[in-house]
């Protein structure tokens, strides 16, 4: 069972994976620096493209996020939903969130048989990632390549938790931390070419 959750894999690692997750029906690709996952990524969103980005450390440090909420040149979905009131629109909300033309973000694991693995408290963005989003980009850091089901379960609840629980403790000053309260798990994508993974020789994320 894989042990380092931060080290980089051998190139042989990562083309399997990426091989694997092409016969699942999801493609996939490699770059060296996040600088170039950013430009590949953008280069797949037509300017004025609905575009939803998860919270993700990922596309955050990368400028990813930045470039799409605030640039001017998408429709944010995000944006849109910080200006909306939950207790009167929560349920526009929902169904704004759950089905963009563009999701972009990350994940916390993907197997060398090509499984991707999310995990989230609330499950908000889920319905996206599995369904309803009609275009998915994903900015992987190679690290997060695990070799087996049992790995990535290690890597989420071992490693992954309690960095993003300390994540949110800075960021809203408490201490109530995280849970992986709901985990999606993508073997298969039937729709072609709608799930695009960039994988990024650099340690990206948690």
């Amino acid at each position: 069972m894989d042990t380092d959750f931060s080290k980089l894999p051998a190139e042989d690692i990562i083309q399997k994976t990426i091989n694997a997750l092409q016969a699942n029906g999801i493609s996939a690709e490699v770059v060296d620096t996040g600088e170039q996952a950013k430009e590949k990524a953008l280069a797949l969103i037509p300017e004025g493209s609905e575009v939803f980005t998860k919270t993700s450390v990922t596309t955050k440090s990368i400028g990813l996020a930045d470039e799409i909420d605030n640039s001017g040149k998408y429709k944010s979905v995000r944006n849109e939903l910080t200006h909306m009131d939950r207790v009167t629109q929560g349920k526009e909300m929902q169904k704004l969130g759950a089905a963009p033309d563009y999701l972009v973000g990350s994940v916390h694991a993907i197997t060398e048989e090509g499984h991707i693995y999310i995990a989230s408290n609330t499950g908000s963005q889920l319905s996206a990632d599995v369904y309803g989003a009609s275009h998915v980009v994903w900015v992987v850091g190679t690290q997060k390549i695990v070799s087996n089901h049992d790995s990535a379960l290690k890597r989420i609840y071992d490693y992954v938790l309690p960095r993003e629980a300390d994540r949110l403790n800075k960021l809203y000053n408490t201490d109530r931390g995280s849970f992986v309260s709901k985990l999606l798990i993508i073997n298969r994508e039937i729709k072609p070419d709608r799930i695009k993974i960039i994988f990024v020789k650099e340690d990206l994320g948690f």
